[in-house]
């Protein structure tokens, strides 16, 4: 018997992740033309999403987070060059 999420579940899922992304967008674009530093800003949204996470899902949440993030950074994800959109 099949336990995963429903092809609908992933659908919504994915709505919501990409709604996010344009959210976020929108606030590192608005930050920027405020004259806010990448790093500066990243570093915020990151601890932000962390200490979020801790609140509503545990720190073993956030953990897992941050080593799956790491994962995919090592892996060249986040790399400009390597993207393909």
């Amino acid at each position: 018997m099949n336990h995963g999420p429903s092809d609908i579940e992933v659908l919504i899922r994915e709505e919501k992740r990409l709604s996010a992304v344009e959210s976020y967008e929108d606030a590192w674009a608005e930050g920027r033309a405020a004259g806010i530093e990448p790093d500066i800003m990243a570093d915020a949204a990151i601890a932000t999403a962390l200490e979020e996470l801790v609140r509503v899902a545990g720190e073993a949440a956030a953990l897992s987070l941050v080593e799956r993030m790491r994962e995919r950074l090592v892996a060249g994800e986040f790399d400009p060059a390597a993207s393909v959109h």
